[in-house]
């Protein structure tokens, strides 16, 4: 059983902030690194959630975690407009992929993954609630809370947690972005290959883009 004990908050919070504190809150502006768009998009041991049109020529790639505070700062303030203006108009396309800091935000994700096509509504769902879940005494309770208002019922969370395949896929998924893109903060984003670490900002996600697209 994957998640037969979660510890409580101070632990969970401790280990995410541990990773987080080598990675600046703001993204460089430049790019920190390229890695071969082939490779980045190549078959993941989950399948990937495509948001926007699957020939946009921007494609962007982040690594999350669930218990990330920027990574939620992002998908609350940022990723609307970014939707707006790049995914919805056929601009770019957005993928997240899983790369948990700690084993309440491989629940998170596990649990996500099993709402199917409401995977990604689900994450922002998430996000959304962060405090009352990630950050509180019995996070667990907090998770399932949340997770009822997507029609995930007591029963079938018990079960998810229990799927040691999916635990570990999720992981394969965070091991590969470490060990072949370098990963190893959140938020990380790829955009055509190039990597940026950290949050960005609506203006600068604009300049980024338009850079991408006048250099297609």
């Amino acid at each position: 059983m994957p998640f037969a004990f979660i510890p409580r908050r101070g632990f969970l919070v401790g280990a995410a902030c541990a990773l987080l504190a080598a990675a600046p809150a703001f993204a460089d502006k430049s790019p920190s690194g390229k890695v071969a768009v082939d490779e980045l998009m190549a078959p993941n041991a989950l399948p990937d959630v495509v948001e926007g049109a699957a020939n946009a020529p921007v494609t962007i790639v982040e690594y999350a975690s669930m218990t990330c505070s920027h990574c939620a700062a992002f998908h609350h303030d940022v990723y609307p407009e970014l939707k707006k203006n790049y995914i919805d108009t056929g601009k770019a396309k957005f993928i997240l992929r899983e790369f948990p800091l700690d084993p309440l935000a491989t629940a998170a994700f596990m649990l996500a993954r099993e709402l199917g096509d409401k995977r990604d509504a689900t994450v922002d769902l998430l996000f959304s609630q962060q405090k009352n879940w990630a950050f509180s005494d019995k996070p667990l309770d907090g998770l399932a809370n949340v997770l009822k208002q997507a029609g995930l019922g007591q029963e079938k969370f018990e079960a998810v947690l229990k799927d040691q395949a999916l635990y570990e896929n999720v992981n394969r998924v965070r091991n590969r972005a470490a060990e072949k893109f370098g990963v190893n903060s959140t938020p990380t984003f790829f955009v055509n290959g190039d990597k940026y670490t950290g949050e960005i900002g609506v203006e600068d996600w604009d300049k980024i883009i338009t850079s991408k697209t006048a250099a297609k």
